[in-house]
């Protein structure tokens, strides 16, 4: 099921002049192997079609570009986003923009519906930030601006050199909510963790309903030790100080057995967060608002990445939609559970670039966005 949304509640895309022919004598679309799908709808929406550009990968598995026509002075949109095959969704971008760099393009814009890495933007134990690692390399290899989606943390954007545009997916799930859930006004919005609660709250005020939080064990396993290098503390070397005092250690955190704040009986459930990947959190979640007397339970998401066996777990749990844009290719989970549905944001996008190379502002596509969504 895949929504083609031409408008989305109170958040209409105004009819360009040129919306249907748009400037093409030097705009041109460059799509990498991660999701074609999308690249095909944006370059209908705009009227135009993909550049010959050929990204291959040779038997060594290295990564092969070769762009057939003449860019020279010419704005390029590489349509890139990350899925499973992550690291080669990378280097096909990276080698992309590099290509189109020294072929004398006069820009290079990254269209990135999901960011790959995203989530690894905190430092962690001995790690490093591997988000600002990848921003680095995508300005380095000649990207000079960038179109992404709901990114996992708004931060990111200052972890680039250029500018970045991070549109919003929540108007088209605002409307599938409005237009595809009977009796929508007896919902109630369930943030998974408290985390989310500020997007929870950002979907509540605008359809006027209650917010439940849950609150307790099943907290992702990745933000549970966020910060610290966890290294012992030295031992007190000084004469001034008194034998036994140190560096105080924090106290470890014990979660409370897992608890829904506020009411969801007789209710319908609408879990929101930004990604859906490993959904045995979301599984979890939903049998204990099942518990507490929901009746139906839908679980809203911007990125469907559905990684390992997320269609069978969905299958089997008391969920009964996941409801995810196409930011990131799905199909075959699709096939695989009968509850996934999609909603097609390709029109976003495509009025992103259309703005862009026309240089008009960007400010209509952020009305009242505030800094919860």
């Amino acid at each position: 099921m895949l929504l083609n949304n031409n408008s989305f509640g109170s958040f209409r895309l105004p009819k360009a002049k040129n919306m249907d022919a748009p400037k093409t004598s030097d705009v041109v679309l460059v799509a990498g192997n991660s999701h074609p799908e999308l690249a095909n709808l944006i370059a209908n929406r705009l009227g135009v079609k993909t550049g010959g550009c050929a990204v291959y990968h040779k038997q060594n598995r290295e990564t092969m570009v070769q762009i057939g026509d003449s860019i020279r002075g010419k704005d390029i949109y590489i349509i890139q986003t990350g899925t499973k095959d992550v690291n080669n969704n990378i280097m096909e971008l990276l080698i992309m923009a590099y290509a189109c760099k020294t072929s004398s393009a006069k820009s290079v814009v990254g269209v990135i519906p999901y960011l790959p890495y995203s989530k690894q933007c905190k430092m962690r134990k001995r790690g490093c930030i591997v988000t600002k690692l990848l921003a680095q390399m995508m300005c380095k290899s000649g990207l000079t601006h960038l179109i992404t989606m709901d990114l996992h943390q708004k931060e990111i954007q200052g972890f680039f050199d250029c500018p970045v545009d991070n549109l919003r997916a929540s108007p088209f799930l605002l409307q599938y909510i409005q237009e595809c859930i009977p009796d929508y006004r007896n919902s109630v919005i369930v943030a998974r963790n408290p985390g989310s609660a500020k997007k929870a709250t950002s979907y509540a005020e605008r359809l006027r309903l209650g917010i439940a939080v849950i609150h307790g064990e099943q907290k992702e396993s990745e933000s549970d030790e966020i910060d610290g290098r966890y290294s012992p503390p030295t031992l007190p070397r000084s004469r001034t100080m008194d034998a036994g005092v140190g560096v105080p250690i924090h106290i470890a955190k014990e979660k409370p057995p897992i608890n829904v704040v506020g009411d969801v009986g007789g209710r319908i459930a609408i879990m929101v967060d930004d990604m859906i990947d490993d959904v045995q959190s979301f599984v979890a979640a939903a049998e204990v608002l099942k518990e507490r007397g929901a009746y139906k339970i839908y679980v809203m998401a911007t990125h469907g990445l559905l990684s390992s066996d997320a269609p069978r777990l969905i299958e089997d749990s008391p969920i009964d939609e996941v409801v995810v844009t196409n930011t990131v290719p799905h199909e075959l989970q699709k096939m695989q559970c009968h509850k996934i549905k999609t909603v097609d944001i390709s029109i976003l996008l495509s009025e992103a670039i259309r703005r862009i190379h026309n240089k008009e502002s960007m400010s209509y596509l952020f009305k009242n966005v505030t800094l919860e969504d």
